[in-house]
């Protein structure tokens, strides 16, 4: 089965499932699926992960096989403790040379144990926390680089979504536990610590007067198990108590959700902000992953050395009494530790053994996810050779051409047979019934939309040989479902043009021209001032709660539907004024504005598309707008109704022509 095949068999089975990361049956299909998805993936994931820590990763190995043969270690040294301890009790003969001598190597043991262990949990961080890093940077970039119909299939965002399990389980956060590529070594440390103890015991005899106190020991050693599976865990916000860590973790978790988050998505494609969250993530997790780093260094202290086999030491002397009831010479107390204690370790490893195979088998699903995942392209990047944007100085010129579009999912079409065009350096407005598809079309020209059939014509070339990054690079917006950020004022307005979003005379310049200068000015803290976003996003995240919440503490400040809308339009003003720029799209811009206010914004989107001293326009503008008084400063009118444009022409052409746009607009006046 080739790689693709295999990927897209993923793709049904994880649509398949009850939800995504559900756990799959042992069938012979899943088997079969699991078989091809270790043969086509394990190798390149194993290349990519050792070649973060070679070293590391190969006393990862060793270390986890040496820890393997502890536990036969332990059992044979207190098993020869306990019979020098039990021949001084029956002969009467008290000689402490040897058993102080074996009680030294007994605490020499506990200690090295005790080392090796630190030394291998550091190790195990630094190695987890590398690839999981360097993972979930992937999963990131992926996904960032993904558009609005890419991310619109429902099997690719279920990919996804099992892809983060399988990222996330390398810091122990995924639905499955504690699990991940490298806990695969573990299993065959299991196994052979399985046949080190069957070999012990196999070369025991047990006698039955040690029975009653084999149960009684068996079972009072089962107690600090149940005490430990009962002991609580702390959360992940419970790793960082210092404020760094505090603000590194909402921050990681911040930028997180705006990749994820369907709310951010179209503003995230449309102004190009998937380095800039990309580089913030990264640089919060860095800071985590510091933090995490230090506080096991932290727990792995002098303290926590001598507190690392206190259960061992506690099952040792559980079995001291033993030597009291046992004084017969012939019975060898050691050699009844030694199968007591292989009994115990061989009933927990075969349970652990179970659950981590179990583990394994789902995991290696959700490593497919992630293979998989890592090869989906975005639908609207060019199949050909893209074309480079050549700037014409005077205006984009569209040219839209039996234009038909169906939103995924849906039967019938929202946009059948539009045909508009849109000369350089024309002002065009767009008006009709609600519903009628006017912003389905401004985003499907501002290409954050496919469309189905037909030809858009941008400059005379086809818009699909554009690459969406370099097209709208020459376009600004406002969105009527405009994005509200989790930051402050500075950010809401910055990311409309990020490269200058700690400029203060581009901000001032975009505020002033917006009127927002008035209301980020009366703002607690001006542009550092947080904003409330109540009501933004229905879905949550890790930490979404300190991020929101609202007080002066934070800082948040709560805006009107109006003010909300001036930052927006600052949004679009960011770069609005540039010469790459050549577009300027407006849906709803004023709709919680008053006439002066909206007044005022199309007096700067005139400015703006044709600059002092200049006779012609440099932009051309598209707006959508329910005030048909507003539709008419435009040069040309686009009315629709359902899905397509039933009139097109200058304001007195429309009201001449007697039709749809002229009975609408005497309603309105």
């Amino acid at each position: 089965m080739s790689l693709r095949s295999s990927l897209a068999a993923l793709r049904n089975l994880c649509t398949e499932s009850a939800r995504p990361g559900a756990h799959r049956p042992f069938c012979a299909r899943s088997l079969s699926l699991a078989f091809d998805v270790i043969r086509l993936c394990v190798a390149d994931l194993l290349v990519l992960l050792w070649t973060l820590h070679p070293w590391r990763s190969l006393l990862l190995l060793i270390l986890e096989l040496v820890r393997g043969v502890f536990p036969a270690f332990r059992g044979y040294s207190q098993a020869l403790l306990i019979n020098e301890l039990q021949a001084l009790i029956t002969s009467n003969n008290f000689t402490w040379t040897c058993i102080t001598r074996h009680i030294a190597v007994e605490f020499s043991r506990l200690a090295l144990e005790a080392l090796i262990d630190a030394i291998a949990t550091e190790n195990e961080n630094v190695v987890y926390g590398s690839a999981k890093y360097a993972l979930e940077y992937r999963q990131m970039e992926k996904r960032l680089k993904l558009d609005l119909p890419t991310l619109a299939d429902p099997q690719i965002r279920d990919l996804f979504r099992e892809s983060d399990l399988f990222v996330r389980s390398f810091g122990g956060m995924s639905s499955f536990g504690l699990f991940s590529t490298f806990d695969f070594m573990r299993i065959l440390t299991s196994i052979s610590e399985l046949i080190s103890h069957a070999l012990v015991l196999s070369s025991l005899t047990f006698n039955r007067p040690h029975l009653t106190a084999f149960c009684f020991s068996v079972l009072t050693s089962l107690l600090p198990l149940i005490l430990r599976t009962a002991r609580s865990h702390g959360s992940y916000m419970d790793e960082a108590a210092d404020p760094q860590g505090t603000r590194a973790i909402l921050r990681q978790e911040k930028m997180r959700h705006l990749a994820q988050s369907e709310a951010y998505r179209q503003e995230l494609i449309f102004f190009g902000l998937g380095p800039w969250i990309l580089q913030g993530w990264a640089k919060a997790r860095r800071t985590v992953l510091g933090l995490e780093r230090r506080q096991l260094e932290t727990d792995l202290s002098l303290r926590g050395l001598i507190s690392i086999n206190f259960s061992s030491l506690a099952t040792f002397i559980q079995n001291v009494p033993l030597v009291l009831l046992y004084r017969s010479p012939s019975a060898s107390l050691g050699l009844f530790t030694l199968y007591q204690t292989s009994v115990q370790a061989i009933m927990f490893t075969t349970a652990n053994l179970i659950h981590s195979t179990r583990m394994a088998y789902q995991g290696i699903f959700l490593m497919g996810a992630f293979c998989a995942a890592m090869e989906v392209e975005p639908i609207l990047q060019p199949r050909d050779r893209d074309v480079p944007f050549e700037v014409s100085g005077k205006g984009m010129k569209l040219d839209v051409k039996n234009l038909t579009y169906t939103y995924p999912g849906c039967e019938g079409p929202v946009l059948r047979d539009v045909n508009l065009t849109i000369g350089a350096g024309e002002t065009v407005a767009i008006v009709g019934f609600n519903g009628s598809g006017k912003s389905t079309l401004a985003k499907i020209l501002l290409r954050i939309y496919d469309f189905d059939s037909g030809e858009i014509l941008v400059n005379g070339v086809d818009i699909r040989r554009y690459s969406p990054e370099d097209y709208h690079s020459r376009c600004t917006a406002v969105f009527q479902d405009f994005a509200r950020y989790n930051g402050s004022a500075q950010e809401n307005i910055g990311v409309g043009y990020v490269d200058k979003m700690r400029c203060p005379y581009t901000l001032d310049t975009a505020m002033r021209l917006a009127g927002a200068k008035e209301t980020v000015c009366a703002l607690p803290l001006g542009l550092k001032t947080k904003l409330d976003i109540a009501g933004q996003d229905g879905r949550s995240f890790e930490g979404d709660q300190l991020v929101q919440s609202p007080g002066p503490a934070y800082g948040c400040q709560g805006l009107s539907g109006g003010e909300w809308q001036r930052i927006a339009i600052s949004r679009a003003f960011m770069r609005a004024d540039r010469p790459e720029v050549e577009l300027l799209v407006f849906d709803e811009p004023t709709s919680s504005l008053d006439a002066h206010a909206q007044k005022r914004i199309f007096d700067s989107i005139e400015r703006i598309a044709r600059p002092a001293g200049s006779s012609a326009r440099k932009k051309s503008v598209l707006f959508i707008t329910h005030r048909l008084s507003t539709a008419r400063r435009a040069d040309k009118i686009a009315m629709m109704e359902n899905g397509t444009i039933c009139e097109f022409g200058t304001h007195q052409e429309l009201l001449n022509r007697d039709g749809k746009y002229a009975a609408l607009y005497r309603a309105s006046i």
